[in-house]
């Protein structure tokens, strides 16, 4: 593209349809490109012209669409005519419109959608206020859940469930599969009918959300996605009583997961009308001929849709999808496969993706707080952008997630903002605020205010100078000070961080090396960042296209139309069912090929792509699958498992889930990677002096590592194809800048700039001092994180058990050459602040007997375990003979044995009843696996004890154990590239600087405590439900320390509810992280300022021998309460976890034995209201847990059982000026003979007010013993119990509801 080409469309095009528009409507901008044939000249011999408009997306006193004026102005430039902006558009020489809009999104993000309904079961009207129950952020005390979409439910007294159960050993189901009330469902499941809708009085209350005013409704059913009849009903009730939209589940997404395809289909409801109202306003802004001009719209899946069939559920990732084309077609070659990251840095925002041949989807993602069930690329969003705001926080710099917006946008656009990313980079000179538009100030024609800029980033220096010396004083560690300029670049090495963090994530969690990867850097911040980023990540090639700044815009003229359909199967894959599913999958084929034949393509335009999602038996992790060979999709799925899990089950049957088919229809020819070829034949000059090319601008001085340097600016459109220019430099576009740094060359090639790497691989180690820094500081910590992080994706990819790789109950660690914690990834509280007592505890237990590959097991309480079923894998990391770190991962085993199958006893009075326990044990010894150590603790030492058996499900603990190893080698790498890159010396001392940070926070929230009290002394209590005393009283003294004093608690009881000492030290670390209310690392620092004093042999520090699996689940919930309201900062959560587990020990029926099976769940309740948020959060986990539950639909697909209700507990919260959030109703019937347990608690003592607020109200289980069809026996069994139950019979959980703060006005 020349900026100089000013040629026009031929007359011999005029009026013939020869112009082809592509727009992208951003929330800051709208980008629009024009393709149309030119006549060729001697000056430039191309026969296409394109052409730019970039415009503001919100202009009202200029414009009243940004879209429509985009394209006004293309025409213009194309014909070299007026276009009046009065006057409906001329189509007759446009040939096709394709957008992107952030239209849907923003409605989303903004809950400016359609007023909606929903229609569900009876008993799911809280579905999906509940959702998958856990937290967004586990730090936060004020818990925030995003509203839901839906302004009224109405439940449909109607009811199906499946036929039989996965986990049924036996070779088939008992019951017949005969009768009238069943039928066989879309995914060839057999379903019973159990209640069929009063149709009258569905169309009753249809009629009465009708006359509220509502005109659009979602229906979504249980089973729908395989009995779609209901659904289909009530939809036709629906549009006979004048709904104009209505959503089915069943069409639109007809996948199993009744919470995701319920979020779906509301946003559906919520998003597709005014979707529709956008393109009918759109279309009426052109003349008659529209109609005749193809105009189409970007879907979340990177496929264009016609205009008619786009809808809002499809939409809400157009944008960004537009531009993973762009960058996929644009920097990807089929002959040189070399995967590309795509790295899109707008204002507020960066989305991250990845390329490796073909378009890689998710099938369930989570967007503003609501969960999407449709294909949609694989892009990843962090809240760092240009707009992104700068803080310090806590001895930390943080970047976002906060952002400036386009009002007031960063400090020097002259309106008022705070520092932004923008103005670090305006301060550094990477940005040239003399060649940047002069559109700011009062009347739009000033440059960017750099004194500005300076003034408030010297401000800030200031204040970072005085804090870090006043933080570390004390320690000795104090740093130099910083200047302006340091403190910006920090940022922005903060910044890069941030936005590495989720690329390694998209790369390495599907099994790919990050650094075998190219860069393709784009959106309008993108270029600025572009070579440290790769330099981060070991990336040593990046593209930057010259249309980088609209590269979403240019992809949407690469894109292709795309139809999906998509069917359920739940079927076996074997010899057997192979054929069928094949047959299915041509009859979708030819289904989809159909409606693109319909649109106008011919034969050879369409391709198909067929896939099967398929899944290992007995787990829910399912990968799609594209077409293999001679349809042999068992050998691609398992080679698909082995690249992004690390393993293969061969002895699982492989389930497919769903039936999808991907129908293209090609609308051009495309080239890809045209690049590639270029560069191979391209005649290279090196400019060593860029003064004297005519692309000079000037030379101007720009910060990087180390000083300023005098860099050469140069224009983009002045370059020649071969031109190759040496960092430092600054190549300046009309719309972006592309910051070539030190060490690095621009190549120019006719399309793109591709920038490489000089420095040799190992070239980049930094040089960094031990003196503590606050940007190195703010660097490292995210670093560590991110090690912690990955080591949990490694546990959860390759781990087999429910528990661990869907509920994510595990938790991953580092750990200093002593045993302190340093980092921990965001998993389950209440192993966060105890693993540290178990990595000490081994350190001194096997003091100078720790050599290189050992790797230790231990769950036993005494040594720094919680309860039994959460086994820690600690491995030591070593350099030269001695250890240097440590890292640990924790995971909640299904069963490690006991007296009651998933080793949670409600009953249990000795630690031998809840199964297998070790001290410590190598399970790796210098490399070797120890498996028959393995197996004698598992099985064989717990079935020595009266009533015990060892674990029911050795093969599913061991392999999770080897997933656990996995993680901490994971780690082990990890780390060796850290101190590669910085040295050990570096990261040593910084992990100590870590820890000297959180302390000093710490500190600090005692001093303001013991201010903002009055007082230096601090008291609270609450009893648990046997009566058992948690006294606490807390001292805090002038220097910010404080003793957390446990004397008065009562003695360890003859039962469970005993809790280890590490168990309490987990309660206080989250805690006072919790109240220090910024993004602290939960460090071992945490505790520093603290002493705890627990009475030896009392409920908090039992004998060796005692009952602790309800101290780890229900006593550490208690121990939350009773701090946060000594603190006065909250009144009491549900103070409890819910546990339930219920299952069928192994059987023997004909000679023939079968394995039993267990399930396990916590359930959710009411959240406490507290001092600084208006009402407790209703149905969530808090405090010490976070795991999700079971789909309903999976729960009733995998084990024998009818969940009638799952709901909010209304009135169960503490009424109060906040009152406390609601619990919850979990309702289930049995379908076959099983045993039942539930260890909870707030049964008898509720959930206490604060400051005059109400008490939650007590949780409740009940019994209903049913005979008949009838309730014989309703009873109630307590809050610890054990129950062997018939089918019918039902177990009603009603969880507590949160106590209230503050007296009611």
């Amino acid at each position: 593209m020349d900026s100089t080409d000013s040629r026009l469309l031929p007359s011999s095009c005029n009026g013939k349809h020869r112009v082809r528009i592509s727009v992208d409507r951003g929330g800051t901008f709208t980008d629009c490109i024009g393709v149309f044939p030119v006549e060729p000249t001697a000056a430039d011999p191309s026969e296409e012209r394109i052409v730019v408009v970039k415009l503001l997306s919100e202009d009202p006193a200029h414009y009243p669409d940004a879209p429509r004026e985009g394209i006004r102005r293309i025409l213009e430039l194309a014909t070299g005519r007026l276009h009046p902006r009065d006057a409906p558009l001329d189509t007759s020489n446009i040939e096709s419109i394709r957008m992107g809009t952030t239209v849907a999104t923003n409605a989303l993000l903004e809950r400016k959608g359609e007023p909606c309904a929903l229609v569900v079961t009876q008993g799911f009207h809280d579905l999906l206020k509940i959702g998958n129950q856990a937290r967004p952020r586990i730090f936060d005390l004020a818990i925030a859940k995003p509203e839901v979409l839906y302004q009224r439910v109405v439940q449909v007294d109607e009811r199906v469930t499946l036929v039989g159960y996965a986990m049924d050993p036996r070779p088939a189901p008992r019951e017949s599969h005969d009768g009238d009330n069943i039928v066989v469902g879309r995914s060839g499941e057999h379903v019973r009918v159990l209640k069929t809708p009063d149709w009258a009085a569905v169309r009753q209350q249809l009629q009465q959300v009708f006359e509220s005013g509502i005109r659009s409704v979602a229906i979504c059913l249980m089973h729908a996605y395989t009995f779609a009849e209901h659904e289909e009903k009530i939809g036709q009730i629906a549009n006979e009583i004048g709904f104009t939209h209505v959503t089915l589940s069943s069409r639109l997404s007809p996948m199993i997961k009744i919470v995701p395809r319920a979020h779906s289909a509301t946003a559906d409801a919520y998003l597709t009308p005014g979707i529709r109202r956008y393109v009918d306003g759109f279309a009426k802004e052109f003349d008659a001929g529209f109609s005749d001009i193809r105009v189409d719209f970007m879907q979340s899946d990177g496929g264009l849709a016609p205009v008619e069939h786009f809808s809002g559920l499809r939409a809400i990732l157009s944008g960004p999808a537009a531009g993973v084309v762009g960058y996929s077609v644009t920097s990807f070659s089929p002959s040189q496969p070399v995967g590309v990251v795509g790295f899109d840095m707008g204002g507020t925002s960066t989305d991250v993706s990845r390329f490796g041949g073909e378009l890689e989807h998710v099938f369930e993602t989570t967007t503003a707080g609501v969960t999407i069930q449709a294909p949609q690329l694989d892009i990843n969003t962090v809240a760092a952008g240009g707009g992104s705001r700068l803080f310090f926080r806590n001895g930390l710099m943080v970047v976002g997630p906060e952002s400036a917006g386009a009002y007031p946008g960063p400090a020097c656009y002259r309106n008022g903002g705070p520092l932004c990313i923008t103005d670090a980079n305006l301060l550094l000179g990477r940005l040239r605020a003399e060649h940047f538009p002069h559109i700011f100030g009062p009347n739009e024609n000033q440059p960017l205010d750099a004194d500005t800029t300076r003034s408030l980033f010297e401000q800030m220096a200031e204040q970072i100078n005085s804090e870090m010396r006043t933080r570390h004083m004390l320690s000795g560690a104090a740093p130099r000070d910083k200047t302006a300029e340091e403190i910006a670049l920090g940022f922005l090495q903060v910044a890069n961080e941030t936005m590495c963090r989720p690329i390694r994530t998209l790369t390495e969690a599907k099994g790919h090396d990050v650094q075998k990867h190219a860069l393709a850097c784009f959106g309008g911040a993108g270029g600025q960042h572009a070579c440290a980023v790769a330099a981060n990540l070991g990336i040593r090639r990046v593209f930057v296209h010259r249309l980088a700044s609209v590269l979403s815009a240019y992809g949407l003229g690469l894109s292709e139309v795309v139809h999906e359909e998509q069917s359920p199967a739940a079927a076996t894959w074997s010899a057997e069912t192979q054929p069928p599913l094949l047959a299915r999958l041509e009859e979708l084929s030819s289904a989809g090929h159909s409606k693109l034949s319909q649109q106008g393509f011919s034969e050879s335009q369409i391709r198909v792509q067929r896939f099967l999602n398929m899944r290992y038996d007995g787990t829910d992790t399912s990968i799609m699958v594209p077409e293999a060979a001679a349809g042999d999709y068992l050998s691609r799925f398992e080679s698909m498992h082995q690249r992004e899990f690390g393993f293969v089950l061969r002895d699982r049957r492989v389930i497919v889930d769903d039936l999808r088919v991907r129908v293209v229809g090609r609308l051009a020819e495309v080239r890809a990677g045209q690049v590639y070829d270029e560069l191979e034949s391209l005649q290279c000059r090196l400019l060593d002096t860029p003064s004297t090319h005519r692309a000079f601008v000037e030379t101007v001085p720009v910060y990087f590592q180390g000083g300023s340097r005098p860099t050469a600016v140069l224009k983009l459109g002045h370059l020649e194809p071969g031109d190759v220019i040496p960092g430092p430099a600054i190549i300046l576009d009309r719309n972006s800048t592309v910051l070539v740094e030190p060490g690095w060359t621009a190549t120019v090639t006719s399309t793109q700039l591709v920038l490489d790497s000089t420095l040799a691989a190992n070239e980049g180690t930094r040089l960094v001092s031990t003196e503590v820094d606050p940007i190195h500081l703010s660097v490292l910590a995210n670093r560590f994180m991110s090690i912690a992080e990955q080591m949990g994706r490694t546990l959860e990819k390759t781990s087999v058990s429910t528990n661990i790789k869907e509920r994510l109950d595990f938790s991953c660690a580092l750990f200093d050459q002593h045993g302190n914690l340093v980092a921990n990834a965001p998993h389950i509280p209440v192993h966060l602040g105890s693993m540290s007592h178990a990595v000490k505890f081994q350190l001194e237990r096997f003091s100078d007997r720790l050599h290189e590959g050992d790797v230790i097991l231990v769950n036993h309480p005494q040594a720094g375990g919680t309860h039994l079923p959460d086994i820690t894998i600690i491995s030591p990391v070593f350099r030269d003979g001695r250890v240097i770190f440590f890292v640990a991962s924790r995971g909640h085993h299904a069963d490690i044995g006991g007296i009651s199958p998933g080793s949670m006893p409600p009953t249990s009075r000795e630690l031998f009843q809840e199964g297998a326990s070790s001290m410590g044990m190598k399970i790796v010894d210098a490399g070797e696996f120890q498996e028959s150590d393995v197996r004698r603790m598992l099985l064989e030492e717990p079935a020595q004890h009266p009533g015990c058996s060892g674990t029911r499900n050795y093969r599913d603990v061991l392999s999770d154990l080897k997933a656990q190893i996995a993680a901490n080698y994971r780690g082990i790498a990890l780390l060796g590239q850290l101190c590669a890159e910085y040295s050990l010396e570096v990261v040593q001392e910084y992990m100590a600087h870590i820890q000297r940070t959180a302390e000093a926070a710490v500190r600090a929230l005692l001093k303001e405590t013991r201010a903002k009290q009055g007082a230096s002394q601090l008291v609270g209590y609450d009893f648990m439900d046997d009566g058992s005393k948690i006294n606490l009283r807390i001292d805090i003294d002038e220097d910010g320390s404080a003793l957390f004093d446990f004397a008065g608690t009562s003695p360890e009881v003859y039962a469970n509810t005993n809790a280890p000492p590490s168990v309490t030290h987990s309660a206080i670390i989250y805690c006072l992280r919790c109240m220090v209310q910024s993004d602290l690392p939960l460090n071992q620092g945490c505790l520093a300022p603290v002493k705890v004093v627990i009475p030896e042999f009392s409920l908090l520090s039992p004998s060796p021998t005692a009952a602790v699996v309800g101290g780890n689940v229900l006593t550490s919930q208690r121990l939350c309460d009773v701090i946060l309201a000594t603190f006065g900062v909250a009144a009491a959560s549900q103070g409890c976890m819910n546990n339930l587990t219920f299952g069928i020990p192994a059987i023997e029926e004909n000679g023939v034995r079968y394995e039993g099976w267990g399930y396990y769940e916590t359930i959710a309740g009411g959240h406490g209201g507290g001092r600084d948020w208006p009402r407790g959060q209703d149905g969530v986990h808090t405090n010490m847990t976070n795991t999700k539950i079971t789909d309903p639909e999976i729960l009733e697909r995998r084990y024998p059982v009818l969940l009638h209700q799952f709901s909010l507990r209304e009135g169960s919260g503490g009424s109060g000026m906040h009152p406390g959030g609601s619990g919850c109703i979990r309702d289930i019937e049995f379908l076959e003979a099983m045993s039942v347990s539930l260890l909870t608690e707030r049964r008898a003592f509720p959930p206490p007010g604060l400051n005059g607020g109400g008490n939650g109200a007590c949780g409740l289980n009940l019994w209903k013993r049913c005979r008949s069809g009838k309730t014989a026996q309703l009873l109630n069994i307590g809050g610890k119990n054990s129950v062997f139950v018939q089918p019918g019979d039902h177990i009603v959980i009603m969880t507590p509801g949160g106590g209230g703060y503050g007296r009611s006005e």
